[in-house]
């Protein structure tokens, strides 16, 4: 069966959480939706059906869903009817077109299908078969260089983690919303390996509550402490101390550091300045958009108001009623003490940082 088949989460423990791989010729995707009670995955086996599971959110996360689109356009490739290289380019390109529109706010999805269409060349000396295998080829290597870089932003982020640190993070940003290891719990992951004292605080993170279904249930599985707290919580609990240090990670970053990220981030900054907690974004550089000057220039998207009027289906406010449920917010620069990249950390002015970190590939300012 294409898609969806379920998996009992007794019987199919993996040494590894992932949330996407290949199945042959077909797309694995854990769908993120009925996590943590249920272990449903998506076999999608052409482009209409990955792009129904980033649109619904069965996969999410902008590094997940920037591989997602990598891996449909494979698909899309292999699809193609086409006898010429010119019938095979256009089309392939309205492909690219398409998935773009799926999900507007994370830039990696955009990035990752302009490295797809570049990884066509524009000579003749070539057929569709070999630019189908190129296509392919180049989802791999993206799934691949996913998951190197996390692993270096989680050594370089590691060492700013004071030991017994007090986290708190939001939303999800671990292996469910990558290619692997994660973003800001990558940083988590690798710091509680040198130091176990440390204990994480994930806000639930409404109304979509990645924090309370997905992050809770990957530092549990992983036997790292975790506390659940409502997302209006961290304010009291910063108050009393109990806050050493607040990452998250990132859906885009404009030219100056403002930074595009789950709805609730914003408040997050503002809290963490007001008590003198530092704040860092975790986040590869691939999540950097140079040509969005500041945050005011990046889309917002905005969700279904069902996703707040009803609660597990059930529905929890006054028929009618009117609802404003976007699902990214900007912190501003201004709020952030530094971005961890996969280059080192990036820290103010961030206009400078950001461009040298683009330009040279070597190093952090």
């Amino acid at each position: 069966m294409d898609w969806p088949f379920e998996e009992d989460l007794a019987s199919t423990k993996r040494s590894v959480l992932r949330a996407i791989y290949w199945d042959g010729d077909a797309v694995a995707i854990l769908d993120q939706r009925a996590l943590p009670q249920r272990e449903v995955w998506l076999r999608c086996t052409d482009v209409k059906q990955v792009i129904k599971a980033i649109r619904t959110m069965a996969i999410r996360g902008a590094p997940a869903i920037g591989i997602a689109a990598a891996m449909a356009l494979a698909l899309g490739a292999r699809d193609i009817q086409a006898a010429d290289l010119q019938t095979f380019r256009r089309k392939f390109l309205r492909l690219c077109r398409l998935l773009k529109e799926t999900r507007p706010t994370a830039v990696n999805l955009a990035w990752a299908v302009d490295r797809m269409y570049a990884a066509i060349p524009g000579n003749q000396e070539t057929d569709v078969f070999d630019l189908r295998r190129r296509v392919r080829e180049q989802a791999d290597a993206l799934l691949r260089q996913d998951v190197l870089v996390n692993e270096s932003m989680a050594r370089i982020g590691a060492e700013i983690v004071p030991k017994g640190a007090r986290i708190i993070t939001y939303c999800n940003t671990g292996t469910l919303a990558t290619g692997g290891h994660g973003t800001a719990l990558g940083v988590i992951r690798t710091a509680f390996a040198v130091d176990p004292t440390l204990r994480v605080f994930a806000c639930e993170t409404r109304p979509f509550l990645q924090g309370a279904r997905l992050t809770t249930y990957e530092l549990m599985a992983d036997g790292i402490p975790v506390t659940l707290i409502t997302d209006n919580a961290a304010g009291a609990l910063m108050a009393r101390k109990g806050v050493d240090l607040v990452l998250v990670g990132a859906d885009r970053i404009a030219a100056n550091g403002d930074t595009a990220n789950k709805i609730g981030t914003y408040t997050l900054g503002v809290l963490a300045k007001r008590h003198e907690i530092p704040f860092y974004v975790v986040a590869p550089r691939s999540s950097f958009d140079p040509a969005v000057p500041d945050g005011s220039a990046i889309p917002l998207e905005e969700r279904d108001p069902a996703e707040i009027t009803q609660l597990g289906g059930r529905v929890v406010a006054p028929a009618g009623v009117p609802v404003w449920n976007p699902a990214f917010d900007i912190t501003p620069h201004s709020l952030i003490n530094g971005f961890i990249t996969e280059v080192g950390i990036l820290r103010k002015p961030f206009d400078r940082a950001i461009r040298k970190a683009l330009r040279s590939g070597t190093g952090a300012p």
